[in-house]
């Protein structure tokens, strides 16, 4: 299904209910810039990374596409484990691994209190931005004790850079992306609202440092797009 949510006035701040599940893929592929570039970079690593018998979580896995994916190449017997708090999301990602026989495992949880056991890999899309500051960094805490020694954490964000006319231009350069997708100037300025407070980017900088704190002893851009990055840090 085609993104429409934003073609009428918004009345909540955004988040991922039925409604934005249902469009979700499409609201993907259009929002974020080379987003199928960004997802075969992640999985690239992602296979060169695990171990016969491992185990890879995506945290706020949405709709498991790239779960599916992953599956799809797999060279080694390993676990796949979503974990989401969006029940309308995993209902379309339940279907989606039953579609295609996949023995994929998706968990309805906060990812801030579920109990991983020891992995390969973390990955996470777009999803440390709507995590509370306060809390984002205990999370990747989190996420580097659940990892074995080497193991990775793959994300992709949106980042800011805190010299603001640059800032200003990052953003009407999304902008502009976003139009030659077919949103509207409607639909964009609907979307910056509801997502106000909601998505706190942090800047590049600011992400590797706090992978850093957490207890990573590397972290690098390793794909940017004007104001999307995604990061590798290893444990």
């Amino acid at each position: 299904m085609n993104d429409k949510v934003f073609t009428k006035p918004i009345k909540k701040q955004f988040e991922f209910d039925a409604e934005v599940a249902a469009v979700f893929d499409d609201m993907l592929e259009r929002s974020v810039p080379f987003y199928k570039e960004s997802q075969n970079i992640t999985q690239f690593f992602v296979h060169k990374n695990l171990k016969e018998g491992g185990i890879v979580y995506d945290l706020g896995c949405s709709t498991a596409s790239l779960l599916l994916n992953l599956h799809r190449d797999l060279k080694v017997k390993a676990e796949l484990i979503g974990v989401d708090n969006s029940e309308a999301m995993l209902e379309q990602a339940k279907r989606k691994c039953e579609a295609y026989g996949a023995n994929i495992e998706v968990v309805n949880a906060d990812i801030l209190e579920y109990e991983y056991k020891l992995a390969d890999i973390f990955i996470s899309n777009y999803t440390l931005q709507f995590i509370r500051p306060l809390v984002r960094e205990e999370l990747v805490k989190k996420i580097a004790k659940s990892l074995k020694r080497e193991g990775v954490f793959i994300f992709s964000e949106k980042v800011i850079s805190h010299e603001s006319k640059l800032n200003k231009d990052l953003i009407e350069c999304y902008y502009d992306f976003k139009k030659r997708q077919g949103y509207s100037e409607y639909e964009i300025v609907q979307k910056r609202e509801a997502l106000e407070n909601v998505l706190v980017p942090y800047s590049e900088e600011e992400n590797i440092k706090m992978a850093k704190h957490a207890g990573f002893s590397h972290c690098e851009v390793i794909f940017r797009w004007a104001n999307f990055a995604t990061f590798i840090a290893v444990y």
